[in-house]
């Protein structure tokens, strides 16, 4: 039986933490990569530690940025009295992509999950009010997934942010059940964002 070199075997294992990438794509990638031409693999390797040094959370919103605000907080034709509540700074690229969503956003950096030890100070929902109390927001869309965590921080925030002057709404249920952002095309998004209803 062949066996893999120790530093292909190292380079799989690493490959295959990545989400996505199941056991046989990382080998599949794991021997491209040391058969590519040594230079292309600089390449990648150099445009991989760039990014992971550069890109940071924006100090508003918290998306990923390369500049503090990030360009969507900076841009003055965004409407601002509209915020979009989202998990996780990718959600924000997949509701961007949707393309009719022109307010701005808030990563809230995960949701509640009292079994993993996720409460309520763990997520950035401080820093939401602090943005609450200096920006003229007048409506907080909640983008969360629609499972039993999702439907849980959406409510608690529905609650908390309920005693002020402020409509809270959340995403129509166009967006499939039990599954995140990630799945849903540009154009269920889009009605889902168009559909939104009162959070309860």
């Amino acid at each position: 039986m062949t066996t893999l070199p120790p530093a292909v075997t190292e380079l799989v294992a690493a490959l295959g933490k990545l989400p996505g990438i199941g056991p046989r794509t990382a080998e599949r990638l794991a021997l491209h990569l040391v058969q590519a031409n040594p230079e292309e693999v600089r390449k990648l390797s150099a445009a991989l530690l760039t990014a992971r040094e550069r890109v940071q959370s924006c100090s508003v919103c918290g998306a990923l940025t390369e500049t503090q605000p990030c360009p969507l907080c900076a841009d003055e034709r965004r409407d601002a009295s509209l915020v979009c509540v989202v998990e996780r700074a990718v959600d924000v690229l997949l509701v961007e992509k949707a393309g009719s969503y022109r307010g701005r956003y808030h990563v809230l950096g995960g949701r509640l999950s009292p079994l993993n030890g996720v409460e309520p100070e763990d997520l950035r929902i401080a820093e939401l009010e602090v943005r609450l109390g200096r920006e003229p927001i007048r409506e907080v869309i909640l983008a969360l997934p629609t499972d039993v965590e999702g439907d849980s921080t959406c409510h608690y925030l529905a609650e908390r942010l309920g005693t002020r002057a402020l409509k809270v709404t959340r995403l129509a249920h166009g967006l499939p059940a039990g599954s995140g952002l990630e799945f849903a095309d540009e154009l269920t998004l889009s009605r889902a964002l168009e559909g939104r209803q009162p959070a309860s």
